[in-house]
């Protein structure tokens, strides 16, 4: 990757956007996507070497980072959730201590990605932090040692070298580590001896890279597993976990420890809705205690917890995880409630629907009416390249039918939505992204022509036959379906929107409709 040619600032007048132009550059672009596509080839199928490199070109070892104490997750869905809780629990556990966590994607700004002590990097730190990483690696004469190796890492490599050094420099007391994709060839895994690690719910997803079955996935996934280091993970369906427990094995870890759900903890209140919390919750409570055992010179061996800690569960009543199950009332339109799930696989898109097909959500009609509503009911959906729209959304209007029956509404399946909108992941109508929010990997093609939006169309329409076609809706932007919902809400009392089928999309709609202050 050539050195991105920007006029390069003293730091004193660098500032967070500069950060921002500089981190985008390192995206991979929409043309070299597709030709890796179309070549049948991965992009740097296995990053290990390179991201080694690139540590110590900005002046660390991988001995350097088992200084952070870390607690390694990866997991299919729900291993953000995860790190969410057990960094709650840990901060409200060892509350003098200083806990980074670092996770992906964002929502709205980049510098949510790296948080101490539960809050992101303001945007001085952020830039800060960025620039040193940044000029340590276009050093004169400090360029690739390898033959053939990058200059420069690619965006998420970057962000990945910047929370270490950022968490080394802040010298943080705990470190709770997120992968990207997978686990074994992932950019987080160069830590040669986290304190623990876990693995949330196994499903399809990144099937290219990954592989096309649970035992492939798992196997990568276990990958993060380590010599000496103990290897959790949730239940999983069994050749998944075959597959995970012969990678604990051959990686000899301490032991490797199946979680199951605590007694008890169906009791509290947590900070993060939705029923299958309830499974990321155990995970974060075992991995948790066995991390602080750790760091008090304890031996923490593979038995179960019999009850939740009374210290945990402060944590676990606090934890916040924003776009994931998340309701936000409109703090300039009164009478609109926006949905906010990220889901974008066959399995998380199941667990959505079961959140928001719930009295206490989106089934806010009478469960006896056939004909009033007391709501209108909006579905804003996109979902990226490689998923299949048509499955996500059968999942969706699947589970919605026996929901319904389950909780004795006469509604029709075909009703439950009285309008849908299919938008790409462009911020703003004028077909500019924030810049926090740019996606290079978005051709122009994309933006334009819609060709994926209106399949999700075609794919609604195939699902559902009656649905009146002047209620669903292609448009370009994020802000043109905030607009729609807008102009939708003038005519009705109560309006619920359903936001889901990309995290992207959430972050979008999060931006755009200004709920920054009641979501984020």
């Amino acid at each position: 990757m050539p050195i991105p040619s920007l006029h390069r600032k003293p730091m004193a007048t660098r500032n967070y956007q500069d950060a921002i132009e500089h981190l985008n550059t390192l995206q991979t672009s929409a043309d070299t996507l597709e030709a890796a596509k179309a070549a049948r080839s991965r992009l740097n199928p296995n990053p290990i070497p390179k991201m080694i490199e690139f540590l110590e070109r900005i002046g660390y070892t991988c001995e350097d980072l088992n200084k952070l104490n870390v607690i390694h997750v990866t997991g299919t869905k729900g291993k953000g959730s995860t790190c969410a809780f057990i960094d709650s629990i840990v901060r409200h556990a060892r509350p003098n201590w200083k806990i980074g966590l670092y996770t992906s994607p964002h929502l709205v700004a980049v510098r949510e990605r790296i948080r101490i002590g539960g809050v992101p990097l303001s945007e001085d730190d952020f830039t800060r932090y960025f620039f040193e990483v940044w000029d340590r690696l276009q050093q004169n004469g400090v360029g690739p040692k390898t033959p053939d190796f990058p200059v420069m890492p690619s965006y998420f490599r970057y962000l990945t070298l910047m929370a270490f050094h950022t968490f080394l420099a802040e010298r943080v007391n705990a470190t709770i580590l997120e992968v990207g994709v997978g686990g074994v060839n992932d950019s987080t895994n160069i830590v040669p001896r986290p304190i623990v690690t876990g693995i949330t719910a196994l499903g399809l997803d990144h099937t290219s890279v990954l592989g096309k079955t649970i035992a492939a996935i798992a196997e990568k996934k276990g990958g993060i597993y380590k010599n000496g280091v103990p290897a959790l993970s949730v239940s999983q369906p069994e050749e998944g976990m075959v597959a995970l427990k012969e990678r604990a094995e051959a990686s000899q870890a301490s032991y490797f420890m199946e979680v199951s759900i605590l007694p008890g903890i169906e009791n509290i209140t947590l900070g993060l809705a939705g029923e299958h919390q309830i499974q990321n919750a155990a995970l974060a409570i075992q991995t948790a205690h066995i991390f602080l055992h750790s760091m008090d010179g304890l031996q923490c061996g593979p038995e179960s917890l019999s009850q939740v800690p009374e210290s945990f569960i402060a944590g676990l009543e606090n934890a916040k995880w924003p776009g994931r199950c998340q309701t936000v009332s409109d703090p300039k339109y009164q009478n609109i409630t926006w949905c906010l799930d990220g889901a974008h696989t066959a399995e998380s898109v199941f667990c959505c629907t079961r959140w928001f097909v719930n009295p206490r959500v989106g089934l806010c009609n009478s469960p006896t009416s056939t004909t009033v509503f007391h709501c209108t009911r909006v579905l804003i959906f996109n979902c990226t390249k490689g998923r299949s729209g048509l499955d996500l959304l059968g999942t969706m209007l699947e589970e919605t039918q026996k929901l319904l029956l389950q909780h004795g509404s006469m509604e029709p399946v075909e009703k439950f939505f009285q309008q849908v909108i299919f938008c790409n992941n462009v911020t703003y109508a004028d077909g500019h992204f924030k810049g926090d929010l740019t996606s290079r990997a978005m051709s122009a093609e994309a933006r334009t022509e819609l060709k994926a939006q209106h399949e999700l169309a075609d794919a609604w329409i195939q699902l559902v036959p009656t649905f009146p076609t002047d209620s669903i809706h292609v448009v370009p932007s994020i802000e043109h379906a905030v607009k729609e919902v807008r102009g939708i809400s003038t005519t009705f009392d109560r309006v619920s929107v359903l936001v889901t089928g990309s995290l992207h999309l959430v972050g979008g709609v999060i931006e755009v409709a200004g709920l920054s202050s009641v979501a984020l």
